[in-house]
């Protein structure tokens, strides 16, 4: 079972928007899969079979938890007068994923599947998905990102191909209602290697010296950018240089890596108890054309380490 272990973590990533719950579905599946081995026959291969076992784990972990959004899918913009307010914490926010970790071999998707591995994983797709029934999650995750056939999901899900295929059509409609413009993947590929470093340099190298109007001539017109856990969020620059006001004057450090098949940079900021930079913020970047379309900041230090990132940098 463990070359499958990775392709697992992501198919439990996309069903669930939360790479410790995940942990918890794949940990679970395992299990079961282990405590059932002597009861598989082989009338599917071991491929469907142990996906089926994760779907069905992540799908008792829906039942239990509130599905996982992003600050834009919650509530509208914050204005200027509301800046200063507490941020509102009660619901449950997508989280980030390692491209570290997609360690798939080359075959992890049947050709039937429609989203290349990194078109799945980004934050436009994985929060798309969070809108859906949990059904209907399901069956557009194993037919469109995994590839597998109709009758295959059918048996999976104990439900009729009839019922797949209906479920399909509207998972379909929903995420095609939300996924506007072009995958990160295809700007990145135009872009190539050197400008998407020339945009992290950029973008680290602003914050550091607290030049806002660099930063924002990076931005789109219509950019945005939001910071989980907190609730409010920014939209179009003339709110974002406000927020900007307010966060640039701390001293910052950066180290870039990589989520959701996307650019980002861990963020330090200067403890002075401490003397040493601090793990701080994870900021996952958008691209459109060589400018930034949106910024999701993930204020959860905590998830540092599963990037391959310092908890602490020194002065």
């Amino acid at each position: 079972m463990e070359p499958y272990r990775a392709a697992l973590h992501v198919h439990c990533y996309e069903m669930l928007g939360s790479l410790f719950d995940a942990d918890d579905a794949v940990q679970d599946a395992l299990l079961r899969a282990w405590r059932g081995l002597n009861g598989f026959q082989g009338r599917s291969s071991l491929r469907t079979w142990l996906f089926q076992i994760a779907t069905n784990a992540s799908l008792r972990l829906i039942e239990k938890r509130p599905r996982r959004l992003l600050p834009i899918d919650y509530l509208a913009a914050a204005t200027a007068a509301e800046r200063g307010a507490e941020p509102r914490l009660e619901a449950s926010w997508l989280e980030p994923y390692p491209d570290e970790m997609l360690r798939i071999e080359d075959g992890f998707a049947a050709p039937e599947a429609r989203y290349e591995l990194r078109e799945s994983i980004e934050l436009a797709f994985v929060a798309a998905v969070q809108h859906l029934s949990p059904r209907q999650r399901a069956v557009l995750i194993l037919r469109d990102v995994l590839g597998f056939s109709t009758r295959e999901v059918a048996g999976s899900l104990e439900t009729t191909m009839g019922s797949v295929n209906s479920a399909l059509h509207r998972a379909r409609r929903t995420t095609t209602e939300r996924l506007q413009g072009e995958t990160q993947q295809a700007a990145l590929r135009v872009l190539g290697d050197d400008r998407q470093r020339q945009i992290v340099e950029r973008y680290t190298t602003a914050w550091e010296r607290g030049d806002i109007e660099a930063l924002v001539n990076m931005l789109t017109d219509d950019a945005r950018w939001s910071m989980p856990p907190q609730a409010r969020w920014y939209r179009n620059v003339a709110e974002i240089v406000g927020f900007l006001e307010q966060v640039m004057h701390e001293d910052w450090r950066h180290v870039p890596a990589r989520a959701n098949g996307q650019l980002a940079i861990g963020c330090y900021m200067w403890d002075v108890s401490r003397g040493k930079y601090v793990g701080t913020v994870l900021d996952v970047l958008t691209v459109r054309v060589d400018h930034i379309r949106e910024v999701t900041s993930f204020i959860t230090p905590e998830v540092f380490t599963r990037f391959g990132l310092p908890d602490e940098l020194s002065a």
